[in-house]
C-alpha cells in the first residue's frame, strides 16, 4: 500500500462503524467511509466534539451538521497550499491520500533534468496540478466542471503559482485529448482520475468499466517520444489496482518500455496504527 504519511495539516485520527474521524488543520470532521466496516470504541474525544459531521440520508445524499465549521479554510502539504470547503456528498475538495501520488510525480519531475509537460485529466480542484507545477513542470489541467477548474486556479494562486505555466481547460476530457492529437500536441506525463460514472458537458455518458481502456488508449496518443510517467487513479469499488497496472502495461509499457507498478492508496490511522485503504492507483514510469 502506498501510504500518504507526510501530512502535517491532515490526520486520520480513527475510523470504524462506516465513518472516519479526521483532523483538517484545526477542524475535526466525521465523514462516512464504506471501507471502515469494523467497529471502533470511539475512545478518541474528537468523536464527541467534532466541528462538523456529514450525515447520510436514508433516501440518498446527505447533509453537513456544522457546530463551528468555517465555510472554508486553508491546508498546507509540503510547499503547496490548498483550500478546503465542505461540500455536498461529503467531499472537502481534497483527497489527502493523493499526496502519495503527488510525491511520486514531484520526485519524477524534479529528477528529470529536462522540461516536463504534464496533462492532468479529470483534474478536480488541482492538487496534482499544483504539485506538478511546484516541482517545475508546465501543466494542462482539464475538468468538465467549471467550478472545479476555478477552485484549482484558486489553489494555484494560494501556492504562489498564479504566473506558473498552467493551462486551465473546462472541457470533456476525451474530446480535449482528441483535439490535442489533431493539433500534434504532446505531453511527457499524464495523470488521470476518471469517475466511476459521469456525464460530459453535452450529456456524454461515462462508465469506467466500458470507457477506461479506450480512453487510456486514446491518451497514449498524446505521449511524447520520451514520456516520464503515467498515473491512473480510481475510486471505483471492486476495480483491483492490478487492472490499472495491466492497462498501463498493454497501452504504454509495450511501446515505451519502462516499468508498471500498482497498489492501493492508504492513510495511516493514528488510533490503531493501521492504514485505511482509499482507492487504487496504477503507475507507469520510464527507467
Amino acid at each position: 500500500m502506498w501510504i500518504a504519511e507526510h501530512w502535517d495539516d491532515y490526520e486520520l485520527l480513527d475510523c470504524g462503524g462506516g465513518e472516519k474521524l479526521e483532523r483538517w488543520g484545526k477542524q475535526i470532521l466525521v465523514r462516512p467511509d464504506p471501507q471502515a466496516i469494523w467497529e471502533t470504541p470511539q475512545r478518541h474525544p474528537g468523536w464527541k466534539r467534532a466541528n462538523g459531521r456529514y450525515q447520510r440520508s436514508q433516501t440518498g445524499g446527505g447533509h453537513w451538521e456544522k457546530k463551528s465549521l468555517p465555510e472554508s479554510w486553508q491546508m498546507r502539504y509540503r510547499d503547496i497550499t490548498l483550500q478546503v470547503k465542505p461540500m455536498n456528498f461529503k467531499h472537502t475538495g481534497i483527497f489527502p491520500e493523493q499526496a502519495a501520488n503527488w510525491d511520486f510525480a514531484m520526485d519524477k519531475i524534479r529528477n528529470a533534468d529536462r522540461p516536463i509537460r504534464v496533462l492532468n485529466l479529470f483534474g478536480y480542484t488541482g492538487g496534482a496540478t499544483v504539485a506538478c507545477a511546484k516541482a517545475g513542470a508546465s501543466v494542462c489541467h482539464v475538468d468538465a466542471a467549471k467550478g472545479m477548474v476555478a477552485w484549482g486556479k484558486e489553489n494555484a494562486k494560494l501556492s504562489g503559482l498564479e504566473e506558473a505555466p498552467i493551462r486551465w481547460i473546462v472541457d470533456d476530457c476525451a474530446k480535449f485529448v482528441e483535439r490535442e492529437i489533431r493539433r500534434g500536441k504532446q505531453y511527457d506525463a499524464i495523470i488521470m482520475d476518471p469517475p466511476s460514472y459521469g456525464r460530459g458537458p453535452s450529456g456524454e455518458v461515462w462508465k469506467l468499466e466500458e470507457n477506461l481502456y479506450p480512453f487510456v488508449k486514446l491518451c497514449a496518443g498524446v505521449l511524447s517520444d520520451k514520456p516520464l510517467f503515467v498515473i491512473i487513479n480510481s475510486y471505483t469499488t471492486g476495480l483491483a489496482p492490478s487492472v490499472l497496472g495491466y492497462l498501463l502495461h498493454l497501452l504504454v509499457a509495450e511501446k515505451y518500455g519502462g516499468k508498471c507498478t500498482w497498489d492501493e492508496l492508504g492513510l495511516p490511522v493514528t488510533q490503531t496504527g493501521l492504514a485505511l485503504p482509499c482507492g487504487a492507483t496504477g503507475r507507469w514510469f520510464s527507467e
